[in-house]
């Protein structure tokens, strides 16, 4: 299924979260302000509440009579709360007679249960926390405590006599609630007008932190076939985030721009060395058109217009060739491995193997294959099977097997050396070199062929004593169509694709090969390739 693209850009994206945040951390911040402010306000509260109740015992008095009896002072009561009209209170002496009561308050007209001891921080009675408990008189929440404490009598007669007094005292809570709602709304404007301040100027730090991949893309917009100039600002090379997508942009972009020109020179080579071979065919059959012919005449007209026809077919085969080589290489980071017929990533189907063939059996038959050409030229094929790890230790380790003729049966026969090519490249690839190699060295010479395979590795060596290689061309010998030494061009006559097919079939399998020459010397091909399974080394 397709999804649909988001609208929206990362900024505000990005913006929209950073917003969501902070919201959500005022809210709690507001949640968490309230809760404390709560606790804290009703704890002080309380304080004041206990303070209350404990000043109207002092307002308890002896009634000077008979059975000393206990009054409340109410004057003494009002003077000491009359900054706290709205209170409610009433006392109680043991037996449960009432003492007195604010003059605004006719009583709960309930029981309650009985007090807590004094100075008790819990209590067990419910309703009670601490002696402290919430009523609601006439629509209007109040805060209560119901204490109790002693009074002493009589202090001058024998000691005096403790009384027990029962006091119920209670303030609205409306004062207190005021008091939490107006700090939480403190918080809670805070919050906002942070928020109003910081998104914008979010957004405009976010803009700005943003602008070198703006400039990044910008740049990368303007890079088409015919202008490849991307020149990354040192913003975007210096950002941590952006200096990797930089680096990307500008291997992939140097690689597309490799590929292209490589695919220009290609086509106007290509195009080149086909317009030239059409040309000869052409002006073979206008010359013989020119006049009448004899029968022989017109016989090798037509056998040179056979001959250009077979050139201008082998050029199209070694350029398709190419092609097809170097549409799957392993250098090209867009190349992807093969999946099976039906397959799709993901699917978990198995891949299909890479291709593998064996490098001295295919050696065997390229020998075999280009023996006449070498008897031909009257040029020695001498091939050397070396042992150990490095060419430095082939003096003392070599094993020749003649012209790497099929072997008996026997034991000795070494184990195969695979690599991962498949046949038809690899013939393609050693007779390439083979045969550049034979073209190239004078009559009664030699050419060398040297194999040795190490841990993970086998390297071939292919040696020729002839007229070598010019150091002005050597860099340029993998170049498609380049023949520009004379001396090779005049005696092969090639399309110049043999080493650049080499190249790629080698590089293809992730291997390599080097050319080292000198003029009137020879010259030495190496190539290394990785080995498919565990080969032992001889």
């Amino acid at each position: 299924m397709k999804l649909a693209p988001n609208p929206r850009s990362i900024t505000t994206r990005l913006i929209t979260a950073v917003l969501a945040v902070e919201l959500l951390s005022s809210i709690l911040v507001v949640f968490l302000s309230f809760g404390y402010e709560r606790h804290s306000h009703f704890h002080a509260f309380d304080v004041l509440i206990r303070g209350h109740a404990d000043s109207l015992l002092g307002a308890v008095q002896d009634s000077e009579d008979a059975n000393d009896t206990l009054v409340l002072d109410q004057s003494f009561a009002q003077n000491a709360l009359h900054h706290f009209s709205s209170d409610i209170y009433e006392v109680y002496d043991s037996s449960g007679q009432l003492l007195g009561r604010s003059p605004n308050w006719q009583g709960l007209g309930f029981t309650l249960p009985a007090a807590p001891p004094v100075n008790s921080h819990s209590d067990q009675h419910a309703g009670f926390h601490g002696g402290f408990f919430n009523l609601k008189l006439n629509g209007q929440d109040y805060r209560a405590l119901r204490t109790q404490g002693t009074r002493l009598v009589d202090p001058g007669d024998h000691g005096g006599k403790l009384r027990t007094v029962v006091i119920l005292y209670g303030a609205p809570t409306d004062k207190v609630w005021r008091a939490i709602f107006g700090t939480v709304e403190f918080y809670a404007a805070g919050t906002l007008f942070l928020l109003l301040v910081t998104g914008p100027l979010i957004a405009w730090l976010l803009h700005r932190g943003l602008a070198p991949l703006r400039q990044l893309a910008s740049l990368a917009g303007h890079v088409s076939v015919d202008s490849w100039h991307f020149d990354p600002p040192s913003s975007a090379r210096t950002t941590p985030e952006l200096a990797p997508l930089t680096h990307a942009l500008e291997g992939v972009l140097q690689r597309l721009q490799a590929s292209f020109e490589q695919q220009r020179a290609f086509v106007s080579d290509a195009a080149h060395e086909l317009k030239t071979a059409v040309a000869v065919a052409k002006s073979s059959l206008q010359l013989l058109a020119m006049k009448r012919r004899t029968p022989d005449e017109y016989q090798a007209g037509l056998e040179r217009c056979l001959t250009d026809s077979q050139r201008l077919e082998e050029l199209v085969a070694e350029m398709l060739t190419l092609a097809r080589i170097e549409a799957a290489s392993p250098s090209s980071p867009d190349s992807a491995p093969a999946l099976p017929t039906g397959s799709s990533p993901g699917s978990g189907l198995p891949a299909v193997p890479p291709p593998s063939t064996d490098l001295l059996s295919a050696l065997r038959q390229t020998v075999a294959t280009l023996q006449s050409v070498a008897d031909l030229r009257h040029v020695q094929i001498d091939t050397s099977f070396v042992s150990g790890l490095d060419f430095s230790r082939a003096d003392s380790s070599q094993k020749k097997i003649g012209a790497l003729a099929p072997a008996e049966p026997s034991s000795d026969i070494p184990a195969p050396i695979n690599v991962p090519i498949p046949h038809d490249d690899l013939s393609l690839l050693l007779s390439n070199l083979l045969l550049n190699a034979l073209q190239h060295s004078p009559a009664a010479s030699t050419v060398s062929l040297r194999l040795v395979t190490e841990p993970n590795t086998a390297a071939l060596t292919i040696e020729d004593h002839g007229d070598g290689i010019s150091p002005e061309a050597l860099p340029h010998i993998f170049d498609r169509f380049y023949r520009g030494d004379p001396s090779r061009n005049r005696n092969s006559g090639g399309t110049g694709l043999g080493l650049a097919i080499a190249r790629a079939v080698v590089v293809k399998a992730g291997g390599t090969i080097h050319l080292a020459s000198a003029l009137n010397q020879g010259t030495i091909a190496t190539i290394r390739l990785p080995l498919t399974a565990k080969t032992p080394p001889y």
